[in-house]
């Protein structure tokens, strides 16, 4: 029952949210997407099930660490990816900044060729900046 009351009120806001983007007055700022955007982001790659957390390999099939962060440069280009290497359940994981470019991929699996888990750690940590 709840999950029917929830899904109506999620209609109705959906409803007017949309309405509401069709009411704007001319020269003014969109906020969001318009409801053909939705369905074509819909149909798009998303970054959060494909990429942030999935575990990476090298050309060894070795698990070498996992995709932890994505870093977007100031021009919008995707540029890092921050991997998480070693540690047990986010404890002890030594972070790293690896280039996008230096990815493959292979079989469904993020791949970065003739990396060890050792290599990884000899880099400089990533550390993020306040």
């Amino acid at each position: 029952m709840q999950k029917t009351v929830v899904a109506g009120v999620l209609s109705v806001i959906m409803a007017v949210a949309v309405g509401n983007v069709a009411a704007q007055v001319a020269g003014s700022t969109t906020i969001g997407v318009s409801p053909d955007e939705v369905k074509t982001l819909a149909r798009g790659w998303s970054a959060k099930k494909q990429i942030l957390g999935k575990p990476v390999y090298n050309d060894q099939d070795e698990r070498v660490g996992e995709v932890e962060d994505l870093i977007v440069a100031p021009d919008k280009s995707l540029s890092y990816a921050i991997l998480g290497v070693g540690g047990f359940l986010g404890l002890g994981t030594y972070h790293v900044a690896v280039p996008v470019s230096q990815f493959t991929s292979g079989d469904g699996k993020i791949v970065l060729p003739g990396a060890t888990k050792d290599t990884l750690k000899a880099m400089p940590p990533f550390i993020y900046s306040q």
